[in-house]
This record gives C-alpha cells, sequence and structure tokens, in this order.
C-alpha cells in the first residue's frame, strides 16, 4: 500500500458494518470496508479503462443521468 487514509464511521451506520463483518467472517470492520470498496470500485471502474469500450460505458452512463442525449 502505498498510503492510507482514516474514514470515520459512527452510530448505527458502524454498527452494521461490524455485524456485517462478524457475519461475513472478516477478521476485522477494515478488512470488510476494503472488500466491499473494492467490489464497488469494479463496477463504477470496468477493467479495460481505455480505448472505446471505456467512452461508450460514460456515455451510456451520463445518459442514464440526463447529462446528455
Amino acid at each position: 500500500m502505498f498510503g492510507s487514509y482514516k474514514v470515520k464511521i459512527e452510530g448505527d451506520l458502524l454498527d452494521k458494518v461490524k455485524q456485517c463483518a462478524d457475519t461475513g467472517g472478516y477478521g476485522s470492520v477494515d478488512e470488510f470496508v476494503a472488500h466491499v470498496l473494492e467490489k464497488e470500485i469494479k463496477k463504477v471502474l470496468p477493467p479495460d479503462q481505455t480505448g472505446s469500450r471505456c467512452k461508450e460505458l460514460v456515455k451510456k452512463r451520463l445518459q442514464g443521468l440526463g447529462y446528455i442525449e
């Protein structure tokens, strides 16, 4: 890891994260959060970051948000 960043999670959300980490068999809340973030990043940033496929995905997302027709 080249660096780190701490995120504060409080209240009910923290309780839910702890419960999910325990239920899922994760060693820690940090491990669970890192895994969930990695999964979401893969959804947002497809493996093929270059070329027309990436441009087409961006175009579809912008159309879905109403920014372009």
